[in-house]
């Protein structure tokens, strides 16, 4: 079987980080701590924002989570309620409809075109907000197609977001580390700081230091809603896992290299899927700028995306994710989390079942 689904970076934990978890196990750091997150971490999330980003937030505007998932969640849960609308630019994350159903709110999808490059259109957005509107999701890296919003379009955007002040922006940039020039990944707080008071930023550490397993996101925002956020999390999970805190905080606070060597090993696997599948008949596929995935266009073979995995998976033993799940029937993602010597062998059979079918 040839994998291509992987939704994880296919590298260890960088060493220091395993470290680090270990020494918390053996001073015994296994206690709860505080629902938030340590106050250590907090202040290092607040830190390297204020150094990546060039904007300040306190540690109490910060929460820690089990996972960006779960600081979706949170956020979704504290502003949203029956009868909301949360716009959702397609292709999605495929959870992002079902967070916004969780929270009672409506999801409303506005459609990014391919020959656009899969930006957000600001004239769209406009055209969808209704006085139900509370918030809006930006994915910038995005899962699936790998786009990153242009800086000017993000200016674009933030000026139609500006004018209603009872809306909130949740902007996802849990990839915001794996992007490849020349595209430069920008959060909406940096081109539009105004709008940081209403801007729930998440992140985290699954991707960019590939800790997916040790569950630890975080948000970013104004502090009444963290605070709500908080209390929520206080109710439900409480404190995420403290040797995953101790192990985040060495990751963010430590030696970055391994985040760069990651990311170059990342844009030199996306070379070689993104060109080998623009060489396939009946394929088609956008280059992305950022995050590990390839948005594979597959309307030639006239079947749509679910029909098309399928067969891929029982004709040639290669395994896909379909479309239909992020938004689109014609498209399948491929992850490039994975060796140069199984994109190859992927691309070889991939080429042979094309010729053939």
């Amino acid at each position: 079987m040839v994998d291509f689904t992987a939704g994880e970076p296919d590298f260890p934990t960088p060493a220091a980080v395993k470290a680090a978890a270990i020494k918390a196990i053996e001073q015994n750091r296994t206690k709860y701590t505080p629902v938030a997150g340590i106050p250590d971490l907090r202040a290092a999330i607040a830190g390297d924002l204020a150094r990546r980003l060039g904007v300040t937030y306190a540690p109490a505007e910060i929460l820690v989570s089990c996972g960006a998932k779960h600081s979706l969640y949170n956020a979704l849960q504290a502003i949203c309620g029956p009868g909301d609308e949360v716009l959702i630019f397609s292709p999605y994350w495929v959870s992002y409809p079902p967070l916004a159903q969780l929270a009672d709110a409506k999801p409303v999808m506005v459609e990014t075109r391919e020959q656009d490059g899969f930006q957000p259109d600001p004239g769209a957005v406009e055209s969808a907000l209704t006085e139900r509107t509370r918030a809006v999701i930006l994915n910038s890296p995005s899962n699936p197609a790998g786009a990153v919003i242009e800086r000017q379009r993000l200016s674009a955007l933030a000026e139609v977001l500006r004018r209603r002040e009872d809306l909130f922006i949740v902007s996802d940039e849990i990839y915001d580390r794996i992007v490849f020039a020349p595209a430069q990944a920008a959060s909406i707080v940096q081109v539009e700081p105004t709008l940081i008071g209403r801007t729930i930023l998440v992140n985290g550490v699954s991707k960019s230091y590939s800790m997916t397993g040790w569950r630890i996101g975080y948000a970013a925002g104004p502090k009444h809603v963290i605070d709500a956020m908080i209390t929520l999390q206080s109710h439900s999970t409480s404190n995420p896992t403290s040797i995953s805190q101790y192990a985040a905080l060495e990751a963010i606070t430590g030696d970055q290299g391994e985040v760069q060597r990651m990311a170059r090993e990342f844009e030199r696997r996306r070379d070689a899927l993104v060109g080998g599948l623009n060489t396939i008949p009946g394929l088609s596929c956008f280059t992305p700028q950022g995050a590990f995935y390839a948005w594979c266009n597959i309307s030639a073979l006239k079947q749509p995306a679910d029909t098309i995995a399928r067969r891929w998976l029982e004709d040639a033993f290669i395994a896909t994710v379909p479309g239909e799940g992020f938004g689109s029937s014609r498209h399948i993602r491929f992850s490039f989390a994975t060796s140069l010597d199984v994109i190859e062998e992927g691309l070889k059979r991939l080429r042979q079942w094309c010729e053939r079918r």
